[in-house]
């Protein structure tokens, strides 16, 4: 696997929380030094490892919320 780094510009908010410590997490996350996106993944305590997860764009999060305020 291929070395990547990654720098939580953003904590927006937690959305569950795991018996294990594992905390799902919209944050914003730059990935290998690019431009910050919207991020959606389950991270251990401390942002030290993470699970899969999906990026989304600002136009992405956008109609996501124009989705979701369908409901």
């Amino acid at each position: 696997m291929a070395d990547f780094n990654y720098e939580i510009v953003e904590e927006i908010g937690v959305l569950s929380e795991g018996s294990n410590g594992w905390r799902k997490e919209l944050n914003k996350v730059s990935w290998n030094g690019r431009e910050a996106k919207y991020d959606i993944r389950d991270w251990a305590p401390g942002h030290e490892k993470m699970g899969k997860g999906i990026t989304l764009s600002d136009e992405e999060i956008q109609a996501l919320y124009g989705l979701l305020d369908t409901l």
